[in-house]
C-alpha cells in the first residue's frame, strides 16, 4: 500500500513452503503446511481476493478480474465513479456472496479521510454501495478489509496506526468494536479471515538488505475480547525478491493461500525513486500456495 523509507521497512491453519520444500510458522498458532505452486503476474499492486472461480486484484485506482490461468477477463479503471465521498486510493479487498468489498479512502500526507468499505458487483466490477466508516473508532486509515462470513462481520485494518483492527456488522454496516493487537505488526498491508484467525500481511522487511516481509495471525473467534495476541505466522522468504508484500486471501474452493507482492521499484518516503538493479519497472505478482496434506 503506502510506503515509508524503502520499499519494505517495515492463521486457516497454514504454513507455506519455499520452492522445493515446506516451511512451518514459528509460533504456536495452529495451521497446516502450504507449498508455493505458481506465481502469476498481474496489473494491480494493492489487494487480492478469490471466490473459487476468479482472482480479483486491486490497484490503487483500479479493479481487475482474472481467471485462474492468469488471463485478465474484466477491469474497472474508474472505480470511484458514483461514490458519495471523494476517494483516490483502494487498499486490500475481499469477495463474498458475489460482491467485492474494497477498503477505499482519500489518502494524503499520511492521513486517510472519507474512509469506507465500497462494495462492487463481482461480475461487472461496478460500484453498488458503500459501508460508512465510524470516525469515533479512532481509525485514521484503511489499508484493507476482510469479511468474516461465518460470524457475519467485516474487519478493517489501519496502515498508519496499526494498534487495532476494527469490526463492523456485515449485514447492517454498523460499527461494533475495535480489537487491540498485541504486539502490533508494523506497516500493515492486508488482512484476511482464516477460520478463527485473522491473517495480517506486514511490510516489515527491508528490501535494500534482502530481508523478507512477514504474515502475522491473531485470534478473532471471541467477539467479547478487547485484545488479541499476535504471532508471527510466516516469513515470506520464497518471494522472487524482497520487496513489498500487499494483500492476501484464501481460495474457498481449493484452500490455497494467495499473496500479492511487488518487486523492482525503490520507494523512498512514499515516492518511487527509480528501480533496483536489473529492473526497469515495478512487477506485481500473485504467489499461490497449495495446502500440503
Amino acid at each position: 500500500m503506502k510506503h515509508l523509507i524503502s520499499i519494505s521497512m517495515l492463521s486457516l491453519a497454514i504454513a507455506a513452503a519455499a520452492c522445493g520444500g515446506s516451511q512451518s510458522a514459528a509460533d504456536g498458532h495452529g495451521r497446516k503446511e502450504y507449498r508455493l505452486s505458481q506465481v502469476i503476474e498481474v496489473e494491480g499492486r494493492q489487494g487480492v481476493a478469490a471466490d473459487g472461480e476468479y482472482y480479483y486484484v486491486s490497484g490503487s485506482t483500479a479493479l481487475y478480474k482474472y481467471d485462474k490461468q492468469g488471463r485478465l477477463v474484466a477491469e474497472n479503471t474508474s472505480p470511484f465513479e458514483g461514490l458519495a465521498l471523494e476517494a483516490n486510493h483502494i487498499g486490500d479487498i475481499d469477495v463474498h456472496d458475489g460482491e467485492i468489498y474494497a477498503g477505499i479512502e482519500w489518502f494524503e500526507d499520511g492521513v486517510g479521510r472519507n474512509i469506507q468499505a465500497a462494495v462492487y458487483d463481482a461480475a461487472t466490477l461496478q460500484w453498488v454501495r458503500s459501508i460508512d466508516w465510524q470516525p469515533s473508532s479512532g481509525q485514521v486509515e484503511v489499508c484493507g478489509l476482510a469479511v468474516d462470513a461465518a460470524r457475519g462481520k467485516l474487519y478493517m485494518a489501519d496502515w498508519v496506526d496499526g494498534r487495532y483492527i476494527y469490526r463492523y456488522d456485515l449485514s447492517t454496516g454498523a460499527y461494533e468494536d475495535k480489537i487491540q493487537l498485541r504486539p502490533v505488526p508494523a506497516l500493515q498491508q492486508g488482512i484476511c479471515v482464516a477460520g478463527d484467525e485473522i491473517l495480517i500481511s506486514s511490510d516489515d522487511g527491508e528490501a535494500d538488505r534482502g530481508e523478507a516481509d512477514r504474515i502475522y495471525s491473531a485470534p478473532i473467534a471471541d467477539l467479547s475480547a478487547a485484545s488479541a495476541d499476535v504471532g508471527v505466522w510466516r516469513t515470506m522468504e520464497d518471494f522472487r525478491r524482497a520487496g513489498e508484500i500487499e494483500g492476501l486471501t484464501v481460495d474457498p474452493s481449493t484452500g490455497e493461500l494467495i499473496v500479492l507482492s511487488n518487486r523492482g521499484a525503490r520507494i523512498v518516503l512514499g515516492m518511487p525513486r527509480g528501480f533496483y538493479d536489473g529492473y526497469d519497472r515495478e512487477i506485481h505478482e500473485l504467489y499461490i500456495y497449495e495446502p500440503v496434506e
